[in-house]
């Protein structure tokens, strides 16, 4: 299989919906294809234990990818270590089988002490140095340009390193995406577009944004190749990453890769999607599932035994709730993070504030225990 032109729109895959192999299996050893397996597990188990969390009132948001497990996880490992992650909403997973710890992933959830971004950021808004995965916004597509332009720069630097730039199917209409999408094509940046096409841009269908025939089409016009991908066939979206990765690698400029998926649950903790779209339409989407298709070809090629998917849920669910009392009993993040990592130094003008800060808290009896005031 090839990264395809815009002019053969024909959706790749490797697994057919019941697992059967219809392509040419890509060379995975039996465990790397267990750690792709265990690694969309661990999506699953991570999205329940936070949104039942949410929903309780102890973490505030959660953006969960039930449904799109694969396109996460498979795109994802495509990449090299060296390689960067640009994430568009719901790569958490996918940072954290590249190495993101999952006591940093939960603390983040919870703005803690621990919250390495400081709790400058809401919760679900991951960011690792050690993995090459910046912090990322909710504003839709910046990190489009953003990614392109640090794509740009490890060129410009003789750095062996590809950009793996992800957005959903509405960042298709930002700015950012046509932007982006023109200067990598210019200037041949070592990138990788990736959009999950899931259906749906929080209440707006793919359908009413876009009169193209399929996403894949847009490249056409910025003069690079795209392939329309299964989204929920875990091997495809590995080998149409790899094969993207390494034209990009090779000094041949970027491509864009379509996963054609499906958000099963809301755009997030704060959505219904039952507002706009109908059972009849997510059920089909169900039988359809990516962990169930990816386990049934495992457990046929005798890499998985029968039953050990309960086994393996147990050990991760253990894992993630054993971060999770850690995290839970963490100290809150402190005050000074108010004015810290502005200056080298907190000079005298933002110590006057925050100490201010203190004075009007403690007066109205609203103040947590704070770190003291800063000596003037």
């Amino acid at each position: 299989m090839s990264v395809t032109a815009v002019a053969d729109p024909e959706i790749f895959r490797i697994l057919a919906p019941s697992g059967e192999v219809v392509d040419d299996l890509p060379e995975l050893s039996v465990d790397e294809l267990r750690d792709l397996y265990i690694g969309m597990l661990r999506v699953r188990c991570l999205d329940g234990r936070m949104l039942n969390l949410q929903r309780a009132g102890r973490v505030g948001f959660v953006g969960t990818a039930i449904g799109q497990e694969a396109s996460m996880i498979g795109s994802a490992a495509g990449l090299r270590e060296q390689d960067w992650l640009w994430s568009g909403l719901r790569e958490g997973g996918a940072a954290v089988m590249r190495g993101l710890p999952l006591g940093e992933y939960i603390a983040q959830m919870y703005c803690n002490a621990n919250d390495t971004a400081k709790g400058r950021q809401m919760c679900n808004h991951f960011q690792h140095k050690g993995t090459n995965y910046p912090s990322w916004s909710s504003v839709i597509g910046t990190q489009v340009p953003h990614g392109v332009g640090a794509a740009f720069a490890a060129k410009q630097r003789g750095i062996d390193e590809v950009h793996g730039i992800y957005f959903g199917d509405g960042a298709s209409s930002s700015n950012g995406f046509h932007s982006g999408m023109n200067f990598a094509a210019v200037w041949k940046a070592p990138c990788v577009f990736v959009l999950v096409n899931n259906g749906w841009a929080i209440s707006v269908p793919s359908g009413q944004q876009t009169a193209a025939a399929n996403f894949s089409a847009k490249a056409k016009a910025y003069g690079m190749p795209a392939v329309e991908v299964d989204g929920n066939d875990v091997l495809a979206c590995y080998e149409s990453m790899r094969l993207a990765r390494e034209r990009a690698q090779s000094g041949d400029g970027p491509g864009l890769i379509v996963l054609n998926t499906y958000r099963m649950g809301g755009h997030s903790s704060s959505d219904d999607p039952t507002k706009y779209r109908s059972e009849e339409e997510v059920a089909p989407w169900a039988a359809r599932d990516p962990l169930e298709r990816f386990e049934s070809f495992l457990v046929a090629q005798g890499h998985l035994a029968e039953g050990e998917t309960s086994k393996l849920t147990d050990t991760l669910n253990n894992e993630i709730d054993a971060a999770i009392h850690e995290q839970e009993v963490a100290d809150p993040m402190s005050w000074r993070t108010l004015v810290e990592d502005v200056y080298a130094e907190v000079p005298k003008h933002l110590r006057n504030q925050y100490n201010e800060f203190l004075r009007i808290e403690e007066r109205h009896g609203s103040a947590r225990p704070g770190d003291g005031a800063f000596p003037l």
